[in-house]
């Protein structure tokens, strides 16, 4: 089904439409198509590219483009990633066109590696009317053997995706001048496009805008341990704070660390920065369970990084060690409630184990057990609480052994393979385990303790476990 923009859909930026109150998902399941051929187009998309500082080659005698890679969060080792884009365009029957915009990442984090995985490139290489092989698998592979800065690699992982966010965001741009250029005389005038952010959020997290929005509480339950859970946080968080709606992100990390996280947050991220967050106790647990990991690390530090540019990102700490069952679950819930009730125009997104979530009395052995999701929907409205779903891999894990003992390291887990893409899927009301749907996250990887035997991740560097093993 298709058809043709109008009001405020489906910017990247609120500001740019003025629309902000109107809300949508953010990723659309629709193509943009323009009433006006390919030779009327392709000038207007090369401009918009162009200007904001897109460096492109084109293929010889088709409409199509391939940008540069640029690089986001420049500097990081360990939230920088790096885009680019290949730009197709297409016709759609008589007199009119549409672009197929392909975007790939390559991330210093190692979330988005997956085992096997091939880059998909909608042209073939060296064909008669693209002799260079632009957007082709030669080529492609050819890039990734570039270097950046001191004869770094692009990253350790990759995802390839097409974007139709960005396709609605250029048609928006385009259309305006395109109508303009329909009723002037043949005479091209002069583009002028409005400035956009050059904030990048990663390929666009499906059914996401379904529930984060303003006045909102996700409470996501996680699989501790992995490195795409924090990433997942980190590109929702961004994709929904620059839809002009500001994020708080709640971690289960104790509470005592509350100043320390948002100084962390609203710092330079020097390393003094890094070491004053470090030195809490919590990072040198004796049984890291996950919550205490590199990819947790990534995620502060992607929070850190949203807010330096501009963005309202906060977090907070929710969680109270010190204290057991039914008790904490009424701590963690009080803590939360606080945050959401002083946040009516904020969306919340907060993380825990997925045992604190559920919207529903009882656990095995315990039937009057009321975990933190139940508690708070009898203090708020708009809560909501997704499992995890995630493809198999391994994840780092504490649990009792044959000795009875608790152990910890990294563990295989199974799941179920639904593709790399992120995505939120809704049961459209709540299953029996209280949960409203559940966040897809991929093939899982261990992330391992931020600090190991002394090892700490000072501004970029990060721990390492000599010779982990996996157990069933």
């Amino acid at each position: 089904m298709r058809r043709m923009a109008f009001g405020c859909l489906l910017l990247l930026v609120a500001a740019l439409s003025g629309c902000a109150g109107r809300f949508v998902d953010f990723a659309p399941d629709e193509e943009a198509i323009y009433e006006y051929p390919i030779d009327e187009v392709w000038p207007q998309v090369r401009t918009y590219f162009s200007s904001r500082g897109f460096v492109f080659r084109e293929a010889s005698g088709g409409a199509q483009l391939e940008t540069e890679w640029r690089e986001e969060f420049m500097g990081s080792r360990i939230s920088a990633y790096w885009h680019r884009y290949l730009v197709v365009a297409k016709p759609d029957g008589a007199h009119r066109c549409k672009l197929v915009i392909t975007r790939e990442t390559r991330s210093m984090n190692k979330a988005l590696k997956a085992p096997g995985a091939e880059l998909m490139w909608g042209v073939d290489g060296r064909t008669a009317d693209n002799p260079s092989g632009l957007g082709s698998q030669v080529s492609a592979q050819l890039a990734q053997q570039n270097v950046i800065g001191d004869n770094a690699v692009l990253g350790e992982s990759q995802q390839s995706a097409r974007d139709m966010v960005l396709e609605w965001k250029v048609f928006r741009n385009l259309s305006p001048l395109l109508m303009e250029n329909a009723v002037k005389s043949s005479a091209s005038p002069d583009v002028v496009v409005t400035e956009a952010s050059n904030i990048e959020c990663g390929v666009p997290i499906l059914g996401l805008g379904k529930l984060a929005r303003a006045g909102n509480v996700m409470l996501l339950g996680e699989l501790h341990g992995t490195q795409q859970v924090p990433h997942f946080m980190a590109q929702s968080t961004c994709q929904v704070a620059t839809q002009g709606i500001p994020v708080t992100v709640g971690l289960e990390i104790p509470a005592v660390n509350q100043e320390r996280l948002e100084n962390f947050v609203a710092s330079q991220g020097t390393e003094h920065d890094w070491a004053k967050l470090m030195e809490s106790p919590f990072w040198r647990s004796p049984y890291p369970d996950g919550r205490n990991s590199e990819g947790v690390v990534y995620l502060i530090e992607a929070l850190r990084k949203l807010r330096s540019q501009g963005l309202d990102v906060k977090v907070f700490a929710f969680d109270h060690p010190a204290l057991q069952g039914d008790v904490r679950e009424d701590a963690m819930a009080a803590t939360v409630q606080q945050v959401a009730s002083q946040s009516s125009k904020r969306a919340l997104l907060v993380l825990s184990a997925n045992l604190h979530p559920r919207q529903v009395r009882g656990l095995p052995g315990d039937p009057d057990y009321r975990p933190m999701g139940l508690r708070l929907t009898s203090q708020l409205s708009n809560v909501y609480s997704l499992d995890i779903a995630y493809d198999s891999g391994t994840a780092w894990i504490c649990a009792l052994n044959q000795e009875e003992k608790l152990a910890c390291g990294v563990t295989r887990t199974k799941g179920e393979d639904n593709g790399e893409r992120y995505f939120v899927q809704l049961f459209g009301g709540k299953n029996r385990h209280g949960y409203h749907g559940f966040f897809y996250v991929g093939a899982v990887s261990a992330s391992l303790p931020a600090v190991y035997r002394g090892v700490e991740p000072a501004g970029g560097s990060q721990a390492t476990v000599p010779d982990a093993t996996t157990s069933n």
